[in-house]
């Protein structure tokens, strides 16, 4: 359910929440560009308030929290009833804590070490974090082959010019990106902007930006 779920998003937008009022109209410019969820991550005061408003005012969104770091975090966002949580890494504490809560849980690995630790707890599906300094596709590749089961939201480094490369992988399910909710444009209020961002990343085009037809 959890991969079928992230298929669908094909994107899921990473974004650091400070005004929550900004947060909410980001989340409906890109609910309006066709996105299907939202990462807010727990990087500010304001994350679990932003988490809140948008389960409340973008009902269409699922929610999830991002940067869940700690086995506190994961009560955290239980208590603020969020039922998807990803990590950019992962401690034994923290892949026992989210195995035993009630949500979803994608930890972070950037190895196959990691994989391997992460896959004694129960999970398979993983947010390869930071996904381009890696080694982005070619990682993803290599790590096809000892771990076939293995499921990835490639984060960190991805663009317009290669998401839809990941995407190709089989063992890709989603990406995580920003470029579609950077600062710049959510703090100049730019929203028709982030909706076209996000409907460009929601297309199953496979035309890049900038080729010839």
């Amino acid at each position: 359910m959890l991969e079928q779920t992230l298929a669908a998003s094909r994107v899921l937008p990473v974004v650091t929440a400070g005004d929550i009022s900004a947060t909410i109209n980001l989340a409906r410019a890109l609910q309006r560009g066709g996105m299907t969820a939202i990462e807010i991550t727990l990087r500010t005061p304001t994350a679990l308030d932003a988490i809140a408003a948008v389960q409340r005012e973008v009902p269409e969104l699922l929610v999830a929290a991002g940067t869940v770091n700690t086995p506190a975090d994961v009560a955290r966002v239980v208590d603020a009833g969020v039922t998807l949580a990803l990590s950019p890494g992962a401690t034994p504490a923290l892949l026992q804590a989210a195995a035993e809560a009630p949500l979803d849980f994608v930890p972070g690995v950037a190895s196959a070490s990691e994989i391997l630790q992460a896959q004694a707890y129960g999970f398979e599906l993983f947010k390869l974090f930071p996904a381009v300094t890696l080694g982005g596709l070619g990682m993803l590749k290599a790590l096809g082959g000892p771990f076939p089961e293995a499921r990835f939201c490639p984060t960190g480094g991805l663009s317009p010019e290669n998401f839809r490369d990941f995407l190709a992988l089989p063992n890709v399910v989603c990406c995580g990106g920003s470029w579609m909710v950077a600062s710049s444009l959510v703090a100049g209020g730019d929203w028709d902007e982030i909706e076209r961002l996000a409907r460009e990343a929601m297309s199953t085009d496979t035309q890049r930006s900038g080729e010839n037809t």
